[in-house]
């Protein structure tokens, strides 16, 4: 389960509440991509689509397990896609949440302004409100702890996406040759509201590069159907994985 880009943002903070749900069931793996939570970006490094691509790819090889398959959420979408491509016998499904990584995808405002949100509560009041399409979600507790997290991943964040952005968008965009190698099935899920990975823009250009894809949007839904719409979600999540075990 990859997680996305907004300052702050860690492997345990996006996927929480769906691992408590589903933990039961899967072994899941929440892991921080390199620039996030506690994983540095390597010396001589800055990040991008390509490290984490083989961080992911790694971490899987140094666990051990063959077979597996990968939930992206916005930059993990396209990280999941990639991975995908350059793991065709070992990746068996795709979920990508809310994705980046379509050709000709530009950068955002919403997007623009949470790459440059300054570390506090300000700063996290605001990326939390464009996340969201129910402002009732940005609570001071949900603020609180994403100022937090935001001050602690500050020195690694801001070497990631400096200024200017869309160049960062351009190097997360997946090559027609690379979704054409994404051999499993692909679950796209994506918020009808969403601002930041906006659904015309991000998601439908998909289909014309994906042999085996399917769509499901939810209406009254941000950029963050986990936490918008979470049992819908983990049902989505359960159904589409689940086809695995039935097979």
């Amino acid at each position: 389960m990859l997680h996305g880009s907004g300052p702050g943002t860690t492997g345990s903070g996006a996927w929480a509440t769906t691992a408590q749900a589903l933990g039961t069931s899967w072994h899941l793996v929440a892991p921080d991509q390199a620039g996030f939570g506690r994983t540095p970006v390597p010396a001589g490094s800055r990040g991008g689509l390509r490290l984490w691509t083989e961080q992911a790819a790694g971490l899987m090889d140094a666990l051990g397990v063959e077979y597996y398959a990968v939930v992206g959420h916005s930059m993990g979408g396209a990280v999941a896609l990639a991975l995908a491509a350059a793991r065709p016998q070992q990746v068996t499904r795709v979920v990508a949440v809310s994705t980046m990584g379509a050709p000709a995808a530009p950068l955002s405002a919403d997007l623009d302004a949470i790459w440059a949100a300054p570390a506090g509560p300000l700063g996290a009041r605001d990326m939390l409100r464009r996340l969201v399409f129910d402002q009732a979600l940005v609570t001071d507790s949900a603020v609180d702890a994403r100022a937090a997290a935001m001050r602690a991943g500050a020195p690694a964040f801001a070497s990631l996406f400096p200024p200017p952005r869309a160049r960062w968008v351009d190097e997360l965009t997946l090559s027609a040759q690379t979704l054409a190698a994404v051999r499993a099935p692909v679950l796209l899920v994506h918020g009808a509201e969403d601002r930041v990975t906006p659904l015309d823009t991000a998601t439908r250009p998909l289909f014309e590069h994906l042999a085996d894809v399917r769509l499901h949007v939810l209406g009254r839904c941000g950029h963050v159907p986990a936490i918008e719409h979470p049992h819908e979600f983990r049902q989505l999540l359960s159904c589409f994985l689940r086809r695995d075990r039935d097979h």
